[in-house]
């Protein structure tokens, strides 16, 4: 009788090490954010939107950490005229055309921004109203200002200061324009929401938003959304025809407003 012969054994199970990113990652503070709508559609019945940014700061340290949530719209060129008394007659100025303002700038942190962050730091990274750049009609020289390198230097001179207070003064008055120093709540530990409130005004195009997570007064961490705002329906069919075929638009709007007047004469003449 031949005896049996055992099964050879099992080859060891292969053990995969973890990867370098992930045994990296776990001294670093990180921040992931999302948004609960990353479309806003805009037509006839449109009266605002209203969505959530959430996400979770992944902090292994020992040292408490800020996030700021700062959204941009697209830029649009603002106009600006200011009145001046010449002689006892009060005249219109010469307009100003800022043409790197954002449509709407919103910001949302834990705390004030001074708080968070020194002066320097808001200013590198365009955090906040008061650090919004916004493109003046400049000179061709630039210079250091605030601790940053190449300022360009605008033709307004010292009266540079009092329009771009006129036009984030307009953008808040229209409610493009926000900053709330409570606006980011930590729901659970490391689990944070923040508020975005787009008024009726909200210009369309893509809107970028970025988390950043701040601790003792250096950013640490980023995430970066994007968001799209358009029109649909009757209203994009008439934004499109303005924008393909101005001049056909501008006509018929004349032709429309003109017979509007008409018909309103002759239903008054009646009466």
């Amino acid at each position: 009788m031949i005896p049996a012969v055992p099964p050879p054994p099992d080859p060891p199970a292969a053990v995969s090490e973890a990867p370098e990113r992930s045994a990296a990652t776990e001294r670093e503070v990180r921040v992931a954010a999302a948004l609960t709508d990353a479309e806003v559609r805009i037509d006839t019945g449109f009266s605002g939107a209203s969505m959530i940014i959430y996400g979770a700061v992944f902090n292994p340290t020992d040292a408490p950490a800020d996030v700021v949530v700062v959204v941009r719209g697209p830029d649009q060129p603002v106009r600006l005229i200011r009145k001046q008394r010449v002689l006892g007659v009060w005249l219109n100025s010469r307009p100003v055309l800022f043409e790197g303002a954002p449509g709407f700038y919103m910001t949302a942190s834990t705390r004030p921004l001074s708080d968070v962050a020194d002066f320097g730091s808001l200013r590198r990274l365009g955090v906040g109203v008061d650090h919004l750049q916004i493109d003046a009609p400049a000179e061709a020289r630039s210079v250091t200002r605030y601790g940053v390198r190449d300022v360009v230097i605008s033709r307004l001179g010292e009266d540079y200061l009092d329009w771009r207070r006129a036009v984030i003064r307009l953008k808040q008055t229209a409610s493009l324009y926000s900053s709330d120093d409570d606006g980011v709540t930590f729901v659970d530990r490391g689990l944070f929401r923040a508020e975005l409130e787009l008024p009726t005004t909200a210009p369309t195009g893509r809107y970028h938003a970025e988390v950043w997570v701040f601790q003792e007064g250096e950013p640490v961490g980023v995430s970066n959304l994007t968001l799209r705002v358009e029109k649909v329906g009757f209203e994009r069919a008439i934004y499109d025809f303005a924008h393909q075929r101005p001049w056909l638009y501008g006509i018929l709007c004349v032709m429309l407003a003109s017979a509007t007047g008409l018909g309103a004469s002759r239903v008054f003449k009646r009466r």
